[in-house]
């Protein structure tokens, strides 16, 4: 088997390599994490998506109270979806449904917006268990062709990620009502990832009429807020300390992931 610590190069190449050794583990990026078994993608997490659980409570589809339930029982064996189906709260084919929108998703967010690929954890498996393995050139091709399609309609990828603020456009404009429904989501608070969210959809369908609203000049990223008074702290002999050094906090953390 494979393994990748803290590994350079792009995740689609590595995510081939280990397709083609037949590796289990879990691939991080900076935007997300691959889960897979005998090479192939299981699940996706980004944090540029909303999760599987996200979905299926906000929609409706299954009570918060019972996929908690399905989490506590079936979390430590790695059978969460098959809990869900076992005890009725989904058919296997709504599972699998929502499970695939999931999974392609947040493939899309970790690969758009990840650059280098941090490290492989060979044997790692996810709590929710295999729904239905997906080859890594399906996942593959499916995030490039997501990525396209949302370049062709903008072409500013900020729109995926950061807080988003309503412009006002030039003047009235007669929207479908999906797009007219996400616009009133826009806050200067909100991503995309938390506009999917509290409207029950999948993120790129969101993203889709996200785009659509930046390009009619609706939706702009929001601007930062105002900085204020600094402040630094000082050490004993007077000199001032440094913001945190994000790249040594990432190490840290690494280092105790590791132990």
């Amino acid at each position: 088997m494979t393994t990748v610590a803290r590994a350079d190069g792009s995740a689609p190449e590595l995510l081939d390599r280990l397709a083609a050794d037949r590796a289990t583990g879990a691939l991080s990026t900076r935007a997300g994490i691959f889960y897979l078994s005998a090479g192939h993608v299981v699940h996706v997490e980004s944090p540029h998506s909303p999760d599987l659980g996200e979905l299926l409570t906000r929609s409706g589809a299954v009570p918060p109270a019972g996929w908690w339930e399905a989490v506590e029982r079936a979390g430590t064996r790695h059978r969460v979806g098959r809990h869900l189906v076992d005890s009725g709260r989904l058919t296997a084919g709504a599972l699998e449904l929502c499970q695939l929108g999931a999974l392609f998703d947040a493939a899309y967010c970790a690969l758009a917006h990840g650059g280098t690929v941090l490290r492989f954890r060979p044997g790692v498996t996810h709590w929710l268990g295999a729904v239905r393995p997906v080859p890594v050139a399906t996942v593959l091709y499916e995030s490039w062709r997501r990525r396209e399609l949302l370049h062709r309609i903008w072409p500013d990828p900020a729109v995926d990620t950061v807080p988003l603020t309503r412009t006002g456009g030039t003047g009235p404009v007669a929207l479908p009502p999906r797009r007219a429904r996400t616009l009133a989501l826009v806050d200067g608070v909100r991503t995309a990832a938390q506009i999917a969210s509290a409207s029950a959809h999948r993120t790129f369908h969101t993203l889709v009429e996200l785009r659509r609203l930046a390009a009619d000049g609706l939706v702009a990223p929001a601007p930062p807020p105002p900085a204020g008074p600094a402040h630094p702290a000082t050490g004993a002999g007077g000199a001032a300390w440094d913001e945190p050094d994000t790249a040594l906090l990432r190490r840290l953390l690494d280092a105790l992931e590791a132990l």
